[in-house]
């Protein structure tokens, strides 16, 4: 099950039915188990400090995973930048909703194991966001 939060940004409505049916499907489908995946949306400044207190990296980012998962049970934390999501929502041409929808699956594809660090491994990403974005999993469950 998936929790929302908000931290240093004013709450809003999101379809967290959607989000969360989509969340599920996507562990399933990689084979694992889901657990509990909390998602904070958030500042750039807020995020910029869990950037540098954990992961010793000075810069802004639209997202920071940290995984708990356990055997093939997936668990973990998304802190989401909300400022970063309305600058490539921009830059890519989407809406804010549509770049919000992508980070948090790509933040559940790093819970199931998938890497952006190489050339191929953000490929990879890419086809699998890209996927996810364009199932309908409400005629799939």
């Amino acid at each position: 099950m998936t929790t929302f939060h908000f931290e240093d940004v004013k709450p809003f409505d999101l379809d967290s039915k959607k989000y969360n049916q989509k969340i599920s499907y996507i562990i399933d489908n990689e084979g694992f188990i889901e657990k509990e995946i909390t998602i904070i949306l958030c500042s750039d400044l807020y995020l910029l400090k869990m950037n540098k207190q954990h992961l010793n990296h000075d810069y802004f980012t639209d997202i920071i995973t940290f995984s708990y998962n356990t055997d093939n049970q997936i668990s973990g934390d998304l802190f989401i930048s909300l400022d970063r999501l309305k600058d490539n929502a921009a830059i890519f041409d989407v809406s804010v909703n549509e770049e919000l929808e992508r980070v948090i699956y790509h933040g559940v594809l790093h819970l199931c194991g998938f890497k952006d660090k190489t050339d191929k491994e953000v490929s990879v990403m890419r086809e699998k966001e890209k996927y996810y974005l364009e199932c309908d999993v409400s005629r799939e469950t």
